[in-house]
């Protein structure tokens, strides 16, 4: 637990309510092993959907193809690849939280340094705290030889508030000032030439070693359950490791704590995301090589490894993370991981922020697909991905229900019957992804549990979520093919 007797509070800093971590252990240990549980990926939802899915399409499809039958023959195959890679994401899941450690671990020995990027706002300062004293709260107890760097660019907003909220646990956590002249040899800019500076340092520092390691997280993320027990267990193990067998990197599950949501709607439509972390990222990263990318948050580096590949990758890159998975691939393929713990984020708040936030998402994955000095591999996964995000939209019922108004005709039978089973199997894990996600976002909350209208909510505005989802995708589209200047969007944290 923090030290009150070092606090040195402003007046901004009193006005703040009290976290939900700052509570007795005995509670927190309870609510650790209780959350735990919910975070299993289950397999019944996607069952159950399928049977229901594949007998109701089935009894209305017609044996001959309409108007529609090739398209839509295309369109709801499509992401059928995805939905396997899935279900093999959602099995190592379920293992990986079956076999997770048990009890506490020992204090590791290895130096973590912790790095929270921040634009340095002041509509930041309050999930800027919750991230920070989170870390604090969390990884001290695990890691004596710990450090806490938040990174903040010369005359920001927010920097003489900043300072004071470092200086109540002055002996880990310090303030970074990038200088206003500072310059990658790329010319990388943003969040990456942040990365970039604080890869620098760290070489400078000489801590750029194989047994240090880099935990960045971002300025509205804090650390869930069971994480720094996982990120400690973790790094002993590849301290254990034989040279061919130890992971460089690491990443768990993004949550959404129903708290820290602005707007129930956005909650509830980035219930996805931690589903999509516990099937495909779990997939990939956890076997070995993230080909699907990696998020900017709860991610695990070893510094060594950071200072090789770095993040000077140009300056249009709107996806930095993406870059380095691809990176690190190459270069060491076969030595990342997954983590069975979760990071607690933040949602947007309201619909102009979810749409740049998915429009700087797609706009920054087209660049990365189309940049021929990263791999095929890599690039034609992501390539995959992202058009079967951008037609997301056309594979709605209700654009299917649109479809045939203007087309005056009610048959939108596929070319072939057999599609049907395989458009009901990848409804099914959509609808799996979102009521899985919704579980443990519920979970990781404050108050614990699914309130029972939010699963029916939640199933019946998946259209409504597609098409958001499908807009965004297609902004960014529209953002590439116009070559419009490269803005890097922070939308307002307001948890």
């Amino acid at each position: 637990m923090l030290d009150r007797s070092t606090e040195r509070y402003t007046p901004w800093l009193a006005t703040l309510p009290p976290l939900a971590r700052e509570e007795p252990d005995a509670i927190r240990a309870g609510k650790h092993r209780a959350v735990w549980t919910f975070l299993k990926p289950r397999y019944w939802p996607f069952v159950v959907s399928f049977l229901i899915i594949v007998v109701v399409t089935g009894w209305f499809t017609a044996p001959a193809a309409g108007l529609l039958g090739w398209p839509l023959t295309i369109l709801w195959a499509w992401p059928a690849v995805n939905t396997l890679i899935s279900l093999r994401g959602m099995s190592r899941a379920r293992r990986r939280f079956r076999d997770r450690s048990s009890g506490t671990p020992p204090p590791c020995e290895a130096r973590l340094i912790v790095v929270i990027p921040t634009v340095g706002r002041r509509d930041v300062l309050p999930a800027l705290r919750r991230s920070v004293l989170s870390c604090v709260s969390e990884l001290r107890p695990y890691f004596p030889l710990f450090r806490l760097d938040v990174l903040i660019e010369e005359g920001c907003e927010a920097a003489h508030e900043i300072r004071d909220l470092a200086a109540r646990d002055s002996d880990v956590v310090r303030v970074v000032t990038i200088p206003a002249r500072y310059r990658t040899p790329r010319g990388s800019r943003f969040k990456a030439r942040a990365n970039q500076y604080s890869a620098d340092l760290l070489r400078h520092e000489g801590l750029a070693l194989n047994d240090v390691w880099v935990l960045h997280m971002d300025d509205d993320t804090g650390l869930g359950p069971f994480a720094a027990q996982e990120i400690a267990a973790f790094i002993t193990r590849q301290a254990a490791a034989h040279a061919p067998d130890a992971r460089h990197l690491g990443q768990g599950v993004l949550t959404y704590p129903r708290e820290h949501a602005a707007s129930k709607l956005f909650w509830l439509a980035d219930s996805v995301r931690p589903a999509d972390d516990m099937a495909r990222f779990s997939a990939w990263t956890g076997g070995g090589t993230p080909r699907a990318g990696l998020h900017g948050e709860f991610l695990l580096v070893r510094a060594s490894v950071e200072a090789m590949i770095g993040w000077d990758f140009g300056p249009d890159v709107l996806v930095e993370d993406a870059y380095f998975a691809m990176e690190f691939g190459r270069a060491f393929p076969g030595r990342s991981d997954w983590l069975p713990a979760c990071c607690q984020g933040a949602p947007p708040a309201t619909f102009r922020d979810f749409l740049r936030q998915r429009e700087r998402w797609a706009w920054g994955v087209l660049q990365l697909a189309l940049n021929r000095s990263v791999p095929w591999q890599g690039r034609l996964y992501l390539g995959y991905s992202m058009l079967s995000w951008v037609t997301g939209p056309f594979q709605n019922i209700l654009t299917v229900l649109a479809g045939e108004a203007l087309l005056l005709t009610t048959d939108s039978s596929p070319a072939f019957f057999a599609i049907v089973a395989v458009w009901s199997f990848n409804l099914a894990f959509y609808i799996w992804s979102y009521w899985e996600g919704l579980r443990v976002n519920a979970a990781v909350s404050a108050t614990g549990g699914r309130k029972w209208w939010e699963p029916i909510a939640v199933v019946a505005l998946i259209p409504v979520f597609s098409m958001m989802e499908g807009i965004g995708g297609i902004c960014g589209l529209y953002k590439f093919s116009t070559r419009d200047e490269v803005v890097f969007t922070v939308i307002e944290k307001r948890s």
